[in-house]
């Protein structure tokens, strides 16, 4: 049994910017992974930082789109038919707050969110002197249906009523800036607030940091239960390892729900499957990170590669590489790009998104467990709200006044 002050469980972005920031904070840390440290949803992303994201999934139209699209192996959103009670409750959840008032609520939890986080990993990255390819250039969204461009009109107006920049642009405008297009585009929108960087490299320079500053990071240590006393984790336990810590921090994304049930916490997360494929990059390839609307490929252009990303599948933590679904980033691609693969295809990737219900994190101390912290539920913009993630938690645990009001992100939201 080992004493510790900070045990924190999950070795992925947002366990290792806790880390970094707790550190920073003049606490003790120690990192435990299950797997390789940055191993799981942080490595094969695509890397954008995307203030851009901040309205939620969970909208009207959403629930409809995931029933028509229930038997289409290729969809952008896709759920896979099964006997799954949490996951039908998951999305009785969601289906209730796919209206227009919780949509501009949740929008207005978001947004300052990322904007602070975006902000947070740019001063991050210069200070610790990461070198991930960090470029603050934008995001370019394009529309290829004249139809769906002009259904899209509530989304500048949204996005503008909670103050994220929006350029709106019409087809030639877009083609012009980017040569990397295919003619034939509708028009789109414009996100100057925006950045990317490889997402491997960024999680990389996290633990570098981590390691320099004295913490501690432990790769293979999967836990398998705690000990309590009253309101208090005494203890967390693992195969071949037993720590006693002061405070215990959450980090674990998708896997959270599995391993809460174990304190007696039921976290409603949903694993939701991304998929990507890593090319070396191409000849003419796209100057800034571009989301290809209709198709839901996220596009990313770094000095050394070039990424094709994104779709969302509940399948549960099925762990297979399902090729149909990275065909459609292909086939998605082909339909707006000049050339939309490299001339080496260097990596298939997938990995779990923690999904909640309403699409905004679980971050907090825990109602009833006085030592446990929260930090999970990120859905598909980890990468994004890693920095704020972060450095809210070590405030937190520190007893300091919080960056951000924290009461959107709390457990208790949902009862």
């Amino acid at each position: 049994m080992r004493d510790c002050d900070v045990l924190i469980l999950g070795g992925g972005v947002i366990g290792l910017a806790c880390a970094h920031y707790l550190l920073a904070g003049g606490r003790a840390v120690t990192v435990l992974e299950q797997g390789r440290i940055g191993g799981g949803s942080s490595y094969g992303n695509c890397g954008t930082l995307t203030p851009s994201h901040a309205t939620p999934l969970a909208m009207p139209g959403t629930i409809g789109h995931a029933l028509r699209w229930m038997f289409k192996a290729d969809a952008p959103l896709r759920v896979v038919p099964r006997f799954d009670p949490a996951l039908w409750r998951w999305f009785t959840r969601s289906a209730r707050l796919c209206n227009w008032r919780d949509f501009v609520r949740i929008t207005a939890a978001k947004a300052p969110f990322l904007v602070q986080s975006r902000q947070l990993i740019e001063a991050l990255v210069r200070d610790q002197g990461i070198d991930c390819g960090f470029r603050a250039d934008g995001t370019l969204y394009v529309y290829r249906d004249a139809r769906e461009y002009a259904r899209s009109q509530w989304l500048p107006r949204a996005l503008g009523d909670v103050g994220i920049s929006v350029d709106v642009l019409d087809g030639a405008e877009i083609e012009a800036r980017e040569p990397a297009l295919k003619p034939g585009v509708a028009g789109g929108y414009f996100f100057p607030g925006d950045a990317s960087l490889r997402p491997d490299r960024y999680v990389a320079g996290l633990a570098a940091s981590v390691r320099a500053r004295g913490g501690h990071l432990v790769e293979n240590a999967r836990v398998t239960g705690f000990e309590r006393a009253g309101a208090r984790i005494t203890a967390v336990i693992g195969d071949g390892f037993a720590y006693r810590p002061r405070d215990v921090v959450f980090a674990l994304g998708a896997w959270s729900p599995l391993l809460a049930r174990k304190l007696g916490l039921h976290l409603p997360i949903q694993p939701g499957k991304g998929y990507s494929i890593t090319y070396s990059r191409p000849t003419l390839a796209p100057h800034l990170p571009i989301v290809l609307r209709e198709a839901s490929v996220c596009v990313t252009t770094w000095a050394d590669g070039y990424r094709l990303g994104s779709t969302m599948e509940f399948a549960g933590y099925d762990s297979s590489l399902n090729r149909t679904r990275l065909d459609a980033l292909r086939h998605g691609a082909e339909r707006y790009l000049r050339e939309p693969e490299g001339a080496q295809r260097q990596e298939d990737w997938y990995g779990w998104r923690p999904m909640t219900p309403d699409d905004l994190p679980i971050v907090g101390v825990t109602p009833g467990i006085d030592n446990l912290c929260l930090a999970t539920g990120h859905g598909m913009l980890g990468v994004t709200m890693s920095a704020l993630t972060g450095k809210l938690v070590g405030e937190l645990l520190s007893g300091q006044p919080t960056s951000i009001d924290p009461t959107a992100y709390r457990l208790a939201r949902f009862g």
